[in-house]
């Protein structure tokens, strides 16, 4: 298993981050996500938290001869569960891949909260461990490496993206 943390902060109040995050996407920097359904949303009326489930498509850039071999297609699906809450001020995330999850599991947990020492900002903590299923046991080290580096590298992406976002907004 790999494991990636990674702590960023927003120069954007937190109502304004949590609204935003609602419009990431589509967005240029992040061509790959196609869709995002919502599945279930709900407002707890004791707390005011606001869960939301959703399914997000993404166009994945799988090896054509990787993909032959899997039956695999370049559509992929990630299962996200979220929620929000107002009196905290905390946006939390988390996220997994339903497709091909029996070759190679990534759960991301995102997490947007008022910075602890300056209001006018919002810190974001993003995690996520990468693990092997057992098919792919022989080269598990291997792919779980590969597949560390891509979600880095998505990961500062998205983050350039999100930050266009919140410019606009």
């Amino acid at each position: 298993m790999k494991l990636f943390k990674s702590i960023h902060n927003f120069n954007y109040e937190w109502s304004l981050v949590s609204a935003a995050n609602w419009q990431k996407y589509p967005n240029e920097n992040c061509p790959h996500v196609q869709h995002v359904d919502v599945l279930n949303r709900f407002v707890d009326p004791e707390t005011g938290t606001l869960t939301t489930e959703r399914i997000i498509t993404v166009d994945q850039k799988v090896p054509s001869l990787l993909r032959r071999i899997l039956g695999a297609d370049t559509t992929q699906y990630v299962h996200e569960t979220s929620t929000i809450d107002p009196k905290t001020k905390t946006l939390s995330m988390k996220s997994k891949n339903l497709t091909l999850s029996n070759l190679l599991t990534i759960e991301e947990t995102i997490e947007y909260t008022e910075h602890p020492e300056d209001p006018q900002q919002t810190q974001f903590t993003q995690q996520a461990a990468i693990s092997a299923g057992s098919l792919v046991s022989r080269w598990s080290g291997i792919v779980e490496e590969l597949s560390l580096k891509r979600f880095k590298d998505n990961a500062a992406v998205g983050r350039e993206g999100f930050c266009k976002v919140l410019e606009r907004f």
